[in-house]
């Protein structure tokens, strides 16, 4: 893709899943990444598989930030790009035993770490004199609304507003800034619950109901992210681009989209307990 090769990329959530994917999909086009995560040792075995930088950081904490872009900027001069992907899905809590503590400790990652990095990636363009772009990773939850995981659906709603805010604030500076709204994609974000309903574990079932009729995988989401990054798509900004196998065209009340194929019976009694 053109004009991502040599660039300096800085990849947040990297040590598994999409950012891993992302990671190694930038190298093979010619960047030079920076792999950030919270979880060292993971990161930096992702970095050394690319022949990139891996930094330990906390993105929700302006330490943090400041903390992986110094270190970039120390090993490569300057930074180009920004993929700010790394989240927590939160607690599968009920809305009325989901703690105040949890519903604050997603927003701090999903929303105060994508704020962060946003804010940090203009500083460090103005600070350089350049332009760059940024994709935040998003997901199905920014677009659609469910009755679980409610802080992460919170979360991910709102950084479509740091999205659109920001596109328009770099729009004359040159800066773009993109999102990508996977559907499932069986990662270790989700490890933690694999028997609960919407876990892990019935990720694969859950994905078959979709038009592609299967479960992303990191790699098809890297490669949207590549896109969005590289000067192909040097036209768009403020866009939040779907990579769901299809999922969020469906229209769930007619035949072809699973009405009458789900007994919501079943599942009322396993939420509301009647």
């Amino acid at each position: 893709m053109r004009g991502l090769a040599d660039k300096v990329v800085v990849v947040t959530g990297a040590a598994g899943g999409i950012g891993a994917a992302t990671a190694r999909r930038l190298a093979e086009e010619g960047a030079r990444v920076v792999a950030v995560d919270l979880d060292e040792e993971r990161v930096r075995k992702v970095a050394e598989s690319v022949g990139g930088l891996g930094v330990a950081a906390d993105v929700s904490s302006e330490e943090g930030v400041a903390g992986y872009l110094s270190a970039a900027v120390e090993r490569f001069g300057r930074v180009d790009l920004h993929h700010l992907n790394a989240g927590i899905p939160g607690s599968f809590a009920t809305l009325p035993e989901l703690s105040a503590a949890e519903f604050d400790r997603v927003m701090a990652v999903n929303v105060r770490g994508v704020f962060l990095g946003v804010r940090a990636a203009f500083r460090r363009y103005a600070e350089q004199g350049t332009a760059g772009n940024i994709v935040i990773t998003g997901s199905i939850g920014s677009l659609r609304g469910s009755a679980d995981l409610l802080a992460y659906q919170t979360s991910k709603h709102a950084v479509l507003g740091i999205l659109k805010g920001a596109a328009m604030y770099g729009g004359p500076l040159g800066v773009r800034v993109n999102a990508v709204a996977p559907g499932i994609v069986p990662t270790d974000l989700f490890a933690a619950t694999p028997a609960a309903a919407g876990g892990k574990d019935d990720m694969s079932r859950r994905a078959s109901s979709t038009p592609l009729r299967r479960a992303g995988t990191g790699d098809d989401v890297a490669g949207v992210v590549a896109f969005l990054l590289s000067d192909d798509a040097a036209y768009m900004t403020g866009e939040v681009v779907s990579v769901d196998g299809g999922a969020s065209i469906v229209s769930t009340v007619r035949p072809s989209g699973g009405a009458g194929a789900w007994d919501f019976a079943a599942y009322d009694r396993s939420l509301y307990g009647r």
